[in-house]
């Protein structure tokens, strides 16, 4: 289980990467959620407990569903499944329909066990 600061170190990360995504500075998103960008950066270095209507102020600001808030990952094995998933892309992309089809038969064989 998590503790509290993890939780918070999570949430604040997780908000600085939705944040950069759509191209905001911490006072443009503070200004569009009507904070004052001191509060978002305390956020984003999880310094702050905040309050779940202040979550739901900034996903709006973000233009987000508040659960994007929460879908924390490993930022290093994201960019490396992305880059694996590029990769298998480019394979097939090189293949016949043929040799797709059978590609796609092993990877359903392979997850169902």
């Amino acid at each position: 289980m998590m503790t509290d600061k993890e939780i918070l170190l999570r949430l604040g990360a997780r908000l600085r990467d939705l944040r950069k995504e759509k191209g905001l500075t911490q006072e443009a998103l503070g200004e569009k959620g009507g904070f004052h960008f001191s509060y978002i950066g305390q956020i984003e270095r999880g310094e702050k407990n905040v309050a779940l209507l202040n979550l739901a102020k900034i996903a709006e600001a973000l233009e987000v569903d508040i659960s994007q808030l929460f879908t924390y990952t490993n930022a290093e094995s994201n960019e490396e499944s992305q880059a694996d998933l590029q990769e298998i892309v480019h394979l097939l992309e090189q293949q016949s329909p043929q040799q797709i089809s059978m590609a796609k038969n092993v990877l359903k064989a392979i997850f169902k066990s």
